[in-house]
């Protein structure tokens, strides 16, 4: 990477700064009060999961996903987030107490799940969209087992003025070198129901009744239980280049792959089974702690647009839900987020290689894992070969972020990231204050560790607070109506379709339309 590819720190202006932009995606299950999964529909006075722009559901339709618009502002995204929780919570209250009343489930790892089977995937209605959608989950069910998707996070949508496609790979690499950090500061799923491993083999240990942990564990969510495929575990996507990243993906999603063309895209009964028989069905399956990304366009593949026009802001996909914050995350992490973004985005990022893409897993596997443990070390990226210990090179980092937080504050006129960043800094000098530790430390006092009746308690005084917020007449007016609103869409949509759905999915899924 030349040294003009860069995006230097002293290059960007303090208005590029105040153009920073970004948005979050929040996925939680919806629960009953004895912490098992809920297993009605999704309510249809959230209005519709196909086109509601804020509330919609993830895998199953028992996960819901919450989506803020794009800030300028950390605390009115975060506001807005908090607003769209309201609206789901006095939805699930109006609905009453038969069925028992839900909650959403405040940590990453799931609650007490049924058989996989029985796990509701997500409906979108009768439209080839909708139909190809949940195709899609049917396809990710029948691939990695259902219980796998009920994993919920945050994902972190970031972009800055001015920033090229060469230079947002340039950040990615990095980010790649370092999230390693992000999953030892923020991390909290280093326990679990055991339902989730029920029938597989894994390294937990026992703890309380019907849970599982590792000790110094910070991210399970991250870590070998996880989002992690075997298929998808050769694939080596390098992100030198937009060029070399699309050709990576390309080749995943057309090239056919023998155990999930065993499986067939329908059945003798000539129900569908998945989309494709591809190493990836569509772009989304591919499974990582970042992502390039671009606003599409109706029906366009994101291959396509990434190659058309470029990327566009950066989704950052390795954030736990924080049991202890009401929305997920707090606005101090946001902030510690946009300081390590811009980290990575003005430090030189050589290309990456295949032994560097193997040690990167390998180190992301070991923090979520081991993350905590004092004597763990890391592989060495970037540099000489060899070890590294966690907290030295995590202590390197974060000194090597005090000029962003300098430069943030500056353009804000404040002392907030710099004050994130000294939070950072205590957090990674003192393993007992990270949200991994806190949570082992208060289901060990409080709830004779267990996972479920820790999470069930977060879950409902987390209720209670949205609930007990204001909540005025207009915020009320206003998300009926987009719900409202979201339901005549897709009847719209619905009626508007033409092709039969097997010739859409063939027309959706042509290579050609990932091309340029």
């Amino acid at each position: 990477m030349s040294e003009t590819d860069i995006k230097r720190l002293d290059a960007i202006s303090q208005q590029d700064l105040l153009g920073l932009r970004r948005g979050i995606e929040k996925e939680s299950l919806r629960v009953l009060p004895s912490g098992m999964l809920a297993l009605s529909p999704h309510p249809a006075s959230l209005g519709s999961a196909l086109t509601h722009p804020h509330i919609t559901t993830d895998f199953s339709e028992s996960q819901v996903e919450l989506i803020t618009g794009v800030h300028a502002g950390v605390e009115d995204c975060l506001q807005e987030l908090t607003e769209v929780h309201q609206a789901v919570y006095q939805t699930l209250h109006a609905l009453g107490q038969n069925p028992p009343e839900e909650r959403l489930w405040v940590g990453s790892m799931p609650c007490g799940l049924p058989t996989d089977e029985t796990i509701p995937l997500g409906r979108y209605g009768k439209s080839n969209v909708g139909r190809s959608k949940s195709v899609y989950r049917m396809g990710l069910g029948q691939r990695y087992g259902r219980r796998m998707q009920t994993i919920s996070g945050i994902h972190y949508n970031w972009s800055l003025p001015g920033v090229t496609s060469e230079q947002y790979f340039g950040l990615i690499r990095n980010f790649r070198r370092h999230s390693f950090l992000l999953l030892y500061l923020f991390g909290a799923s280093p326990a679990l129901c055991s339902s989730f491993v029920a029938g597989r083999q894994h390294e937990l240990q026992p703890l309380g009744e019907g849970s599982l942990h590792m000790p110094y564990g910070t991210s399970l969510r991250m870590g070998r239980l996880g989002y992690q495929s075997d298929a998808q575990s050769s694939l080596a996507v390098s992100y030198n280049s937009l060029e070399s990243y699309a050709a990576s993906l390309q080749e995943a999603l057309t090239r056919p792959y023998p155990a999930y063309e065993a499986i067939g895209v329908q059945n003798p009964g000539g129900d569908y089974n998945q989309l494709s028989t591809s190493l990836l069905q569509i772009e989304n399956e591919f499974y990582g702690t970042i992502r390039p990304k671009r606003v599409i366009r109706s029906g366009e593949r994101p291959l396509h647009a990434l190659r058309e026009r470029g990327v566009e802001y950066v989704e950052v996909r390795c954030m736990d839900l924080d049991p202890f914050v009401p929305i997920g995350i707090a606005a101090q992490t946001v902030r510690f987020l946009d300081v390590f973004l811009l980290h990575c985005l003005t430090q030189p990022s050589p290309p990456d290689t295949p032994e560097e893409i193997r040690a990167l897993a390998h180190n992301q596997h070991r923090v979520a894992a081991h993350g905590r443990d004092p004597a763990l070390r890391l592989q060495n990226v970037g540099g000489a070969a060899g070890t590294r210990s966690l907290v030295e090179w995590g202590a390197e980092l974060l000194a090597q972020c005090a000029p962003m937080a300098q430069a943030l504050d500056a353009a804000h006129g404040g002392t907030a990231y710099a004050q994130a960043l000294a939070a950072a800094c205590q957090t990674l000098a003192r393993a007992e204050t990270t949200p991994s530790a806190r949570m082992l430390a208060v289901m060990r006092q409080d709830y004779q560790d267990s996972y479920v009746a820790f999470l069930r308690e977060q879950s409902e005084q987390t209720r209670q607070q949205l609930l007990d917020l204001p909540y005025s007449a207009a915020q009320s007016a206003r998300f009926e109506a987009q719900a409202l609103a979201s339901l005549a869409e897709q009847q719209r949509i619905e009626a508007a379709d033409t092709l039969d759905f097997e010739s859409y999915r063939q027309q959706y899924l042509a290579p050609e339309r990932m091309l340029v």
